[in-house]
């Protein structure tokens, strides 16, 4: 009798102790689609105006939204989404930016992805 319930025990733990890792790693693949950044580093990175900083600000949070609704999705139509995302991003982005702001743009936001894993 001690033995099952023993067996039971361990059988639960060890299934717990699966469910939990699943969890994190859902959660941490969410957050490194969180793509909400300090704007006033990125204004005096980029040497923005004040048009810009607020156009840039409204086109970030349309970027960050998009992320994270990627971030929902599973499979190819995820990659498909966060390429879509970007892209639409680099030409907002290219309309408001002058071209060597939007050069360094791009590289911050290269890094970045890459950092992440996306």
């Amino acid at each position: 009798m001690k033995k099952i319930v023993l067996t039971v025990v361990a059988m639960m733990t060890l299934t717990m102790g699966f469910a939990k890792t699943d969890v994190r790693r859902q959660v941490r693949n969410v957050e490194n689609y969180d793509m909400s950044f300090d704007m006033r580093r990125l204004a005096a990175k980029l040497d923005l105006t004040d048009y810009q900083m607020e156009a840039v600000e409204v086109i970030q949070q349309c970027f960050n939204n998009e992320m994270l609704e990627a971030a929902t999705v599973r499979g190819p139509q995820r990659r498909m989404m966060v390429h879509q995302a970007v892209r639409k991003d680099a030409q907002q982005m290219q309309r408001v930016l002058n071209d060597k702001q939007f050069g360094t743009y791009m590289m911050l936001l290269g890094t970045t992805l890459h950092n992440r894993g996306l």
